[in-house]
């Protein structure tokens, strides 16, 4: 391996820390403000199902938790599932993070009970465990297929969380984040195989 592919390898690491690192930070962040400085106030941004008003949740939803618990439940399969993504290209966690957060976040907005409030990162989450699943699947070279099984027997118990078994766990949110995650690895394995 030459210095320069070390230095790339190094600079694409650096890449990614940053962009998980940063994203992660910006979540606690905004939990503190959210609980210390406005008590909770800022959860009235997240999806609002059959609400025009609601659909600013579209964006704000994964960035705000119901509490510090919430927020851990969240991170470490955010960071783990979004390395896992980063792996083949930085950039595919950047398509696959909006695509889950798109498709999560209309399909609580249009199937969720009304007079509800949708918060937290876990249809991101369940759109990247929809990704890795079905990368193999439609990538089918050995190292995806590899990914997803290793991801699949992992966390695979997580896919129960599509259906609704608790109350007060958006499982709407889930469902579609699986359901855009699966989305995004069919498109970018259309884009470039």
């Amino acid at each position: 391996m030459s210095r320069d592919q070390v230095k790339g390898i190094i600079n694409e690491l650096k890449a990614q820390v940053f962009i998980l690192g940063g994203t992660v930070a910006l979540m606690w962040i905004v939990e503190f403000f959210d609980l210390i400085v406005f008590q909770g106030r800022l959860d009235y941004f997240g999806i609002i199902p059959g609400s025009v008003i609601g659909l600013r949740g579209i964006l704000f939803a994964p960035f705000l938790h119901g509490n510090f618990l919430h927020l851990a439940a969240n991170t470490i399969p955010f960071v783990t599932l979004g390395w896992l993504i980063m792996l083949r290209e930085t950039s595919d966690f950047l398509v696959v993070s909006a695509i889950s957060m798109i498709v999560s976040g209309l399909g609580v907005w249009l199937f969720a009970p009304p007079n509800s409030i949708h918060i937290g990162a876990s249809g991101v989450v369940f759109g990247y465990l929809g990704y890795l699943l079905f990368r193999g699947y439609f990538q089918r070279s050995p190292g995806s297929i590899f990914l997803s099984l290793f991801v699949g027997s992992v966390y695979g118990s997580m896919i129960w969380g599509v259906l609704p078994t608790q109350i007060g766990i958006s499982w709407q949110g889930h469902l579609f984040g699986f359901i855009g995650g699966a989305i995004a690895a069919r498109l970018l394995t259309r884009k470039k195989y």
